[in-house]
């Protein structure tokens, strides 16, 4: 039986009095790939952004309802903490322009003022890259700026620094939708790897991408979760004529 790790009860979000996440119940499993997908403008970003409340560092933003992490209320937790045990990684690769890859990869330390030492650095920077299939390409040059990197080695990059803090879930906005196909394959085959120690939620539009990587599907329409199962029963046989006519193409 698989343990949930991440759940919403009757959870909704707000931009002033417009309501663009509507009542959302969902039990995320732990060590999981969880697509969340849907037509632009559904909520789905939004909702990805509550799970971690960046959307309330948006002025008159608000939300309702519940969101545990390991049945802990995650607005009752400090919020600076909420983002260390979860994760997130952009649309487009973000590595901060004047900092090297190695201290790209500690920044979360230095801006939440914590104290580590250079063998503890070294270490962490070291197994972050590791993680995210990075360090046999930069080992030899982490004191260069994260900027000279490719796209899809930007975006690793911005992987290993979102775990370098141990979460226990990564949130992935459209990791690969600045990306060539090549390092589009790179970041699915890691999101693979990545599950092993971590729980992933990926938004992405690309319906092909949430058929290879996700292990379950939540399909997103007018800020309603209309429909959340296994990947391949949700592609083959999906229960909501509006998620059919969406993988069918129906509407976009």
């Amino acid at each position: 039986m698989e343990s949930t790790i991440l759940k919403t009860i009757n959870f909704n979000a707000y931009f002033g009095e417009n309501r663009v996440v509507k009542e959302v119940n969902i039990e995320i499993p732990k060590n999981n790939v969880i697509a969340v997908m849907g037509p632009s403008g559904c909520g789905k970003t939004t909702f990805l952004r509550c799970i971690n409340r960046m959307h309330e560092l948006i002025e008159g933003t608000s939300t309702k309802g519940t969101i545990l992490l390991n049945n802990e209320d995650i607005y009752s937790m400090h919020p600076i903490l909420v983002r260390h045990k979860i994760g997130m990684v952009f649309q487009r690769p973000n590595p901060f322009p004047n900092l090297s890859i190695y201290d790209n990869v500690i920044a979360g330390y230095k801006l939440n003022g914590m104290k580590i030492s250079k063998p503890d650095k070294d270490a962490i920077v070291e197994q972050s890259l590791q993680k995210a299939s990075l360090w046999n390409e930069v080992k030899e040059s982490l004191h260069k700026k994260g900027t000279f990197l490719s796209g899809g080695q930007q975006q690793r990059l911005c992987i290993a620094r979102a775990i370098a803090m141990e979460p226990d879930v990564l949130l992935l906005d459209e990791p690969t939708s600045a990306l060539d196909p090549i390092s589009t394959s790179g970041i699915e085959v890691l999101m693979q790897e990545l599950k092993k120690n971590y729980t992933l939620i990926v938004v992405t539009h690309n319906m092909q991408q949430a058929a290879r990587v996700s292990d379950k599907t939540a399909f997103f329409y007018l800020g309603e979760l209309i429909e959340y199962d296994i990947t391949k029963n949700m592609f083959t046989n999906p229960k909501d004529t509006r998620t059919q006519n969406y993988i069918t193409g129906r509407f976009s």
